[in-house]
């Protein structure tokens, strides 16, 4: 009986997680390919690999980020929430980044079901795309909220 009513309030729960989910708390990933050995990356880490400050991700392999197209909400959510960065603020840096030679904007593409299919396909890329976008071929390896 009590396993009963705990199994009922886990699924409760986990409704409402999705739920939550499905109206934007969680809608954005942070992913690579699902052949890629990394299993999580913290905000910062992630970061620095779209910063053009890191190019390799923790285990040694080379980080190639990949981005949503410029002016795109998702891209501008993403960059707010994992690098603290407006559309503005990231132009300057990487106008800095070009002139001073340190490095080069990620290169794009054209949504969150291009990003997935380039990344399932290459170890080496990372992206990040809409939840509601994931399939098996890529991995999530941080939830932005």
């Amino acid at each position: 009986m009590r396993t009963a009513k705990l199994s009922r309030r886990l699924l409760a729960a986990a409704v409402m997680s999705l739920a939550g989910m499905a109206a934007g708390a969680a809608d954005l990933v942070v992913i690579v390919s699902a052949r890629n050995p990394v299993t999580a990356l913290r905000p910062d880490q992630v970061a620095a690999i779209f910063l053009g400050q890191a190019a390799r991700f923790p285990d040694g392999l080379e980080a190639v980020p990949l981005d949503q197209p410029l002016g795109s909400k998702l891209r501008d959510k993403f960059y707010q929430r994992v690098a603290g960065k407006t559309p503005a603020l990231l132009k300057v840096h990487w106008s800095k980044m070009v002139f001073t030679g340190h490095g080069q904007p990620p290169g794009e593409a054209a949504g969150s079901a291009a990003v997935r299919r380039r990344v399932a396909e290459d170890p080496e890329l990372i992206g990040y795309i809409d939840r509601a976008a994931l399939d098996p071929s890529v991995r999530p390896v941080l939830v932005v909220q």
